[in-house]
């Protein structure tokens, strides 16, 4: 089997847009609950949105119950967090008297200092190791893909945080509030350690306001820059003086308010905001106070921060174009639901999952997966065996491995592009189609490629795809039709017509014969005689037939 060229890239977005008629409208359909059938296809669907991958195993228990409990699941995610990231890297250039030098291996690192670069990268390639650990490893629930949401829109980047304790932290608050109140977490956001880094809130004093994260407060996380009338550039610079005297520990890692710091002023906006003015205070209380009322003031144009941060949710979870009816039928009544809720996060994601609009047939299969998409849910998919956390070296390689070839692809988490997150949740026109381009397209064949043919080793530890163990977990697998039919279920969203079915099945399954008993009788010889021979004869098939799977364009979306 060659390799299909750089022509599928085109063939792979046309797919994308396959649902998307020529007209103003795609469909219709809105809020109403969700009462169509409740099938593999469904919950495939649902699971595939919601988490990295939809794990068979995973598909069949949420079969076992309503939609509606299904989705009540999925959105109950444990308050307990998950065990932090641990020291999986050698002392190698790291100075004796550092503080990162006396962890023992195994250990976490994030709660002891280092005032090392050498220790500091080697604890962020162990922050973005466990990262891909939890999502690979992730439980029934939204969490991951949740915490992977909050991160883009709140973005960001861990190697200018200067610590990696402050990516870490960072982290921990998205996890948080993954289904949390998103007015409070704005809050919280706002205070955070690598937040006040990034965004340069620590060096915002009065004597030199600097007004970056003030900007990127209204225009990136709570306002968006379509509304029309809009905020001033006088808002942001008035909104900096609200932001003054907000520092950073450095010992606790922590943020503390200095008062010293602090413009004392009153604060008066545009029209935009009614010319509101936040009285200005003194004394130790005054950022959290005018804190709380710049951010009720930014809170109370409920429409548009429902809608800017509704849209982003609908483009995350449903589709990247929002026509009319969309807009209408979804985002305003989401929107709705979010400001009559006080902005908390989960029921605005129950209606929308419980939804027609959901599972419209138009939604489904229409997204071009994400690299992290890719990387994790073939991973969880096929069931590849990655050593358990407790094998720490071996695990934090493995998933170092997979972090950092979902980078090639061009999304690094814990290092988006920029603050306003990857592009192809929010360029237009394009938008997800941005994940296919001439450099990240071979790259995603030759990771599908070397996971089904060689795999990864390292320290005599190998993550590969074992087509035959995938094939053992099938129904049906001594049936050539139903042992294809099958695995396109698990794998895609859009099916192979019955004549490439019929094709692959004739070239691979049963070695350019016609009859199905070639691939019956090479399975049943090898079930009833696992010898290495009969190994071989359905290891190659198998292996084949996968491997053009996922080299054809309908396996890129989801």
């Amino acid at each position: 089997m060659e390799r299909i060229d750089l022509q599928t890239q085109t063939k792979i977005l046309e797919n994308s847009k396959a649902t998307e008629e020529k007209i103003a409208v795609r469909t219709y359909s809105g809020l109403n609950p969700y009462n169509g059938p409740w099938t593999y296809n469904e919950a495939a669907h649902l699971l595939k949105r919601t988490m990295f991958g939809a794990k068979p195993e995973d598909v069949n228990y949420f079969l076992g119950m309503s939609m509606n409990s299904a989705v009540d699941e999925l959105l109950s995610i444990p308050a307990a967090p998950p065990a932090p990231p641990v020291k999986n890297y050698t002392n190698t250039n790291i100075p004796t008297t550092d503080a990162d030098f006396n962890i023992p291996m195994g250990e976490t690192w994030v709660n002891i200092n280092s005032n090392t670069g050498n220790a500091d990268s080697q604890r962020r390639g162990s922050f973005k190791s466990w990262w891909t650990g939890l999502m690979i490893n992730q439980e029934k629930n939204i969490r991951e893909k949740m915490t992977l949401f909050w991160h883009n829109h709140f973005a960001t980047e861990s190697v200018d945080l200067g610590r990696a304790i402050y990516a870490y932290q960072n982290n921990v608050l998205c996890r948080e509030f993954a289904l949390g109140n998103f007015k409070r977490f704005t809050k919280l956001m706002t205070l955070d350690v690598g937040m006040l880094r990034y965004l340069n809130g620590y060096v915002n004093i009065n004597a030199a306001p600097d007004e970056n994260f003030a900007r990127e407060l209204q225009e990136l996380f709570t306002l968006g820059n379509a509304t029309s009338p809009s905020y001033s550039e006088t808002d942001v610079k008035t909104a900096a003086r609200v932001l003054t005297g907000w520092k950073i520990n450095t010992t606790t890692n922590t943020s503390y308010f200095n008062s010293a710091q602090h413009d004392t002023q009153n604060k008066t906006f545009s029209s935009f905001y009614n010319n509101y003015t936040i009285v200005g205070r003194t004394g130790a209380t005054a950022g959290d106070l005018e804190l709380d009322d710049l951010l009720n003031m930014i809170f109370r144009k409920d429409v548009e921060v429902s809608k800017f941060l509704v849209r982003k949710l609908y483009r995350y979870f449903v589709y990247y174009k929002i026509d009319s009816a969309s807009e209408a039928n979804v985002i305003t009544p989401l929107a709705q639901i979010l400001v009559t809720n006080n902005w908390e996060i989960k029921p605005v994601l129950e209606a929308l999952f419980k939804s027609e609009h959901f599972f419209d047939v138009l939604n489904q299969g229409c997204f071009i997966k994400t690299p992290i998409d890719l990387v994790v849910g073939a991973c969880r998919e096929f069931g590849i065996v990655i050593p358990d956390g407790s094998d720490y070296i071996n695990a934090y390689n493995m998933w170092g491995y997979l972090q950092n070839y979902a980078a090639l692809m061009q999304q690094n988490i814990g290092d988006p592009p920029d603050v306003a997150g990857w592009k192809a949740y929010y360029q237009e026109p394009q938008f997800h189609e941005i994940w296919i381009n001439t450099d990240t397209y071979p790259r995603r064949n030759l990771f599908t490629d070397t996971m089904i043919n060689s795999g990864y080793t390292r320290n005599g530890v190998k993550i590969v795809i074992d087509p035959v163990a995938f094939t053992r977990r099938l129904n049906n697998p001594s049936d050539p039709n139903a042992l294809i039919d099958q695995a396109l279920k698990i794998l895609y969203r859009i099916d192979l017509t019955a004549a490439t079915k019929d094709m692959l099945k004739r070239q691979i399954l049963l070695s350019n014969q016609v009859q199905d008993y070639y691939w019956t009788n090479a399975w049943n010889a090898y079930v009833a005689s696992p010898t290495a021979a009969n190994y071989q004869v359905v290891f190659t098939r198998l292996r084949d037939l996968y491997k053009y799977f996922m080299n054809l364009a309908e396996f890129h979306l989801c």
